[in-house]
């Protein structure tokens, strides 16, 4: 079993963090819901059947310890519409030239305000659909819903990313135009 339980940790702790990560937008806590993913797979693994892939029996153990997180927060809905700490950002990209760097932080910037309007359920199947590359038949596993669900979430939850990424530019417009003005 150890052997297995250190390959699955090998294989996926980066993958399993990031998505914690994203979901409770705290580093320190994201690395104790790892180490309770852990736990359970660790508890539970003599379980697993094989009918999904490891990864995707592992988000959905994720995702059900992000859920009891929140259920154990006073005020847990109010903590999902806190603001991300930049401070803190660890996304880094090593390779591109310094400008394109503030594009691309600007722009992930604007996406993770935009995720705080989406709801748990719809910022789950955006990070795995998009964040890890999941497919959907392997979102539908790891979150235990059917195809159907996650393709009704996941368009939901673009059209609300659209309208806030619309209405982010178009406020940044009129603050461009206001400077222009007034010079």
């Amino acid at each position: 079993m150890d052997s297995v339980f250190d390959e699955l940790y090998q294989k996926y702790h980066h993958d399993v963090f990031q998505f914690l990560f994203y979901m409770v937008r705290n580093r320190e806590q994201a690395e104790d819901l790892v180490q309770e993913v852990y736990i359970r797979v660790f508890k539970s693994y003599h379980r697993f059947e094989g009918k999904s892939s490891e990864k995707t029996w592992l988000f959905s153990i994720a995702r059900n310890v992000a859920i009891d997180f929140f259920r154990k927060q006073k005020g847990w809905k109010e903590k999902i519409l806190e603001k991300f700490d930049w401070s803190t950002n660890q996304v880094k990209d090593d390779y591109p030239i310094p400008e394109e760097i503030a594009i691309q932080r600007e722009e992930i910037k604007w996406v993770y305000q935009c995720l705080d309007y989406c709801t748990v359920d719809q910022r789950a199947v955006i990070i795995l659909r998009f964040i890890h590359d999941l497919s959907i038949s392997e979102t539908a596993e790891s979150l235990g819903w059917t195809e159907s669900k996650v393709k009704t979430t996941q368009h939901r939850a673009l059209k609300v990313l659209k309208k806030q990424m619309e209405n982010f530019h178009a406020k940044e417009g009129e603050a461009n135009e206001k400077v222009g003005v007034e010079r």
